[in-house]
C-alpha cells in the first residue's frame, strides 16, 4: 500500500503549475484529494487533464477562514499542501494589496484552520519560494540565509515562510517550508514567465521576448521534481529534523536568462531566431540560486531529471497544447 492511498490530502492552488502536476501524482497513488479552487480556469491542466472529476472540489478563498476550518473538517484533511498564492512577481508590483491578502493572510488563516483541527491535520507543507531570501551577495543560499524580501512578492514570501515557523514553534502545528527555485513545465500558461513564453514564441516563429536585460541569474526548477520534493518532505512529517524546518529544492544549475533562451533556440532548431532583449524587468532579483545539501542529507532527495529533459519534456507539452488550442 502506498503511504497515499486512501489518504484525504488538502491542496490549495490545484490548479496552478505546480497544483495541477501534484494532484495528478496524489491520485495515481490512491489519495483522497480535496482541491480548493477560487476561479474556474479552463486551460488549467486539472480541467484539460479532467483531474477535476476525480477530486473532491471546495469553491472558495484563502481568505475565507470558516471555509478552510469547514473543509478541515467536513473531509477530514490529515495532510495539507499549500501551495495557493499570487506567483507572478510583476503583477505582485502592480498589485500589492491583494498579493499580501492571498500570500500572507491566506496562509496565517489556513494555519489558523489547521491548528483549530489539530485532532485531524498531521501534516503540512507551506510553498514559501527563493525569492523569500531577498538579495544577497552570498551565493548559493542555504537555509541559515535570512528572509529579507524587500519587493511586494519577495517580501509576501517571507512574511509566509515566517508565519509558519511561528505556528510550529508556538502551536507545533506540524507544518515544514518548501523554498523552490524557479518552476517551469507543462501546464504554465503564465506567457509572461520566461520559459512559457519563449517556447510560445519560438513555435510561432517569432523571436522570444526577453522582460530584463537577459543578465538575472535563477534556478530553473522542473515542476516533476517539484512535484516529488513536495510528497518527500511530506511523508518525513512531523519527523524531529523536518518539522518546523524549511528546505531548498531546486536543480543547482544556475542560469542566465540568455542561456536558457539559447538552450530553448537549441533544442527547438531555431537559432535562427534571435531574442529581443527589452530591459524593462524591475522589481527582481538580479542572482540568486540554491544549495539543496539540507534536502539531499535529511530527506534523502535529489532531481530525477536532467535540464535537457525536463525542457525536451515541456517543450513537447506545449506543442501539444498549442496545436490544440488552434
Amino acid at each position: 500500500m502506498s503511504f497515499w492511498s486512501d489518504r484525504n490530502v488538502l491542496v490549495t492552488g490545484a490548479t496552478g503549475l505546480l497544483g495541477s502536476w501534484l494532484v495528478e501524482d496524489l491520485l495515481s497513488r490512491g489519495a483522497n484529494a480535496v482541491c480548493l479552487v477560487r476561479d474556474q480556469v479552463p486551460g488549467s491542466r486539472l480541467v484539460r487533464e479532467r483531474l477535476i472529476e476525480r477530486v473532491t472540489l471546495v469553491r472558495g478563498d484563502l481568505t475565507e477562514f470558516e471555509t478552510l476550518l469547514r473543509t478541515l473538517n467536513e473531509y477530514e484533511v490529515d495532510t495539507v499542501f499549500h501551495l495557493g498564492a499570487q506567483t507572478i512577481v510583476g503583477t505582485a508590483a502592480r498589485s500589492a494589496i491583494s498579493t499580501f491578502e492571498s500570500n500572507v493572510r491566506g496562509t496565517w488563516l489556513l494555519l489558523e484552520a489547521c491548528r483549530q483541527a489539530a485532532a485531524l491535520v498531521q501534516r503540512v507543507v507551506v510553498a514559501s519560494s527563493d525569492k523569500a531570501y531577498g538579495s544577497h551577495d552570498t551565493l548559493p543560499y542555504t537555509e541559515d540565509t535570512p528572509l529579507i524580501g524587500r519587493f511586494p512578492y519577495d517580501a509576501s514570501k517571507s512574511c509566509a515562510d515566517l508565519i509558519a515557523m511561528s505556528y510550529f514553534h508556538t502551536y507545533q502545528v506540524p507544518v515544514a517550508i518548501t523554498r523552490c527555485g524557479n518552476l517551469f513545465g507543462g501546464g504554465d500558461l503564465n506567457w509572461s514567465r520566461l520559459i512559457p513564453g519563449t517556447i510560445r514564441s519560438i513555435l510561432r516563429g517569432e523571436s522570444p521576448l526577453v522582460r530584463s536585460d537577459g543578465s538575472f541569474v535563477r534556478d530553473y526548477f522542473y515542476v516533476r521534481d517539484a512535484v516529488s520534493a513536495c510528497l518527500r518532505l511530506a511523508e518525513r512529517l512531523p519527523g524531529e529534523l523536518v518539522a518546523g524546518e524549511g528546505f531548498n529544492f531546486g536543480s543547482e544549475t544556475p542560469l542566465s536568462v540568455l542561456q536558457v533562451v539559447e538552450r530553448l533556440l537549441t533544442l527547438m532548431e531555431a537559432t535562427d531566431l534571435r531574442p529581443t532583449i527589452r530591459n524593462e524587468a524591475t522589481h527582481e532579483i538580479p542572482r540568486q540560486f540554491l544549495d539543496c545539501a539540507k534536502a539531499r542529507r535529511v530527506l534523502d532527495w535529489a532531481p530525477s531529471y536532467t535540464l535537457d529533459q525536463a525542457l525536451a519534456d515541456t517543450v513537447a507539452w506545449y506543442r501539444t497544447f498549442l496545436a490544440e488550442s488552434r
